[in-house]
């Protein structure tokens, strides 16, 4: 099993990164001298994470591609923008299978993706009414949510799952907004949206999506998947459309959990935040570190995942996935057993 290695996330403006023998070096020219920041072992870590004006010299880009470790740059907001890549590893008789996937089976894939994620939304509306009580908007998605789910295995047209898969989100962030405690600071959450976010839980959902995802992309390509080559998601030029894919898988269950709970233990509020010209929220240096902080501590919780009825570390989940949805691929799996939350 691979090991949950550190993940590296670099927001200081103006940082180089160079290798130095066998460690990464990290440096900032302040006032006018270079001052070292950071200087770490470098096969310690297992993602490198860049955001806003950062930069990397050509001997750690070719080290990362050679020795795999993921090195994924994104602007300010979280958006990403490109990462390194390797020459490329794994089977290619799994990718040539992956590619001729017919389009049953894709279907399939597509619909148990989308079953997972209604899934774990589900439950962590019904753990909000267990503890903070009713009302008619929550039960009403709660019961909707579970209808869908329930049709879904009955649907043979794709564009009806993308449709009932709309849907479902629809009522969802309908009523996320009353998962964040009310509070004097008026962090508001009154729709899901994406570029720009137009508020600060929007800010923190579109980051760690964002990261998360490229987290799966690199799980992906370590199971020798492409992950371009999507089910649910389909084909797009620069778009990683099998990483989006399993993402539904961990939306709630990861990136949603978190970010509710940051604003509501206080440890976020509209002032660790600055909007632009059009409205769009960003993260400052330190609030962004803490969202980082909690991803992090979020990866390290041990679960009992569903399928393998094995313990695992949160962090490994994509990997687990990428595993599993190899073997239905290649055929040792009848069927690709997605991740979801257990009530």
């Amino acid at each position: 099993m691979k090991k949950l290695q550190n993940c590296l996330y670099i927001t200081k403006e103006g940082a180089y990164l160079h290798k130095q023998r066998d460690t990464l070096l990290i440096e900032q020219r302040i006032e006018g001298k270079k001052e070292k920041l950071l200087q770490i072992p470098i096969h310690s870590i297992c993602s490198i994470f860049c955001f806003g004006n950062i930069m990397v010299s050509p001997q750690l880009l070719g080290f990362c591609g050679e020795s795999g470790t993921h090195l994924a740059f994104f602007d300010m907001y979280g958006k990403f923008l490109a990462n390194v890549v390797g020459k490329q590893t794994g089977n290619v008789l799994l990718r040539r299978q992956q590619f001729s996937v017919q389009h049953e089976q894709a279907l399939d894939i597509a619909k148990t993706c989308v079953g997972a994620k209604i899934r774990s939304s589900r439950v962590l509306l019904m753990r909000h009414r267990r503890n903070h009580g009713d009302s008619v908007q929550l039960s009403k998605a709660i019961v909707r949510l579970k209808q869908i789910v329930a049709q879904l295995p009955h649907i043979n047209e794709y564009q009806t799952v993308l449709g009932l898969e709309g849907e479902a989100a629809s009522h969802y962030f309908a009523i996320f907004g009353e998962l964040i405690k009310p509070n004097k600071d008026n962090v508001l959450f009154k729709n899901r949206s994406r570029r720009p976010p137009k508020d600060p839980v929007n800010a923190v959902l579109s980051l760690l999506y964002s990261v998360l995802g490229q987290e799966i992309s690199g799980a992906l390509q370590g199971v020798g998947l492409d992950p371009q080559i999507g089910f649910l998601h389909k084909e797009r030029p620069g778009r990683n459309s099998l990483a989006l894919d399993l993402l539904e898988e961990f939306r709630a269950s990861i990136v949603d959990s978190i970010t509710i709970k940051l604003f509501n233990n206080k440890q976020l509020s509209s002032k660790d935040f600055t909007q632009d010209v059009v409205g769009g929220f960003t993260l400052k240096d330190d609030a962004r570190r803490l969202v980082f902080q909690a991803y992090q501590a979020k990866k390290q919780e041990e679960i009992t995942h569903p399928f393998l009825g094995e313990k695992i570390q949160v962090g490994l989940l994509p990997h687990v996935q990428a595993m599993l949805l190899a073997r239905h691929i290649r055929g040792d799996l009848a069927k690709y057993p997605a991740y979801y939350v257990q009530k």
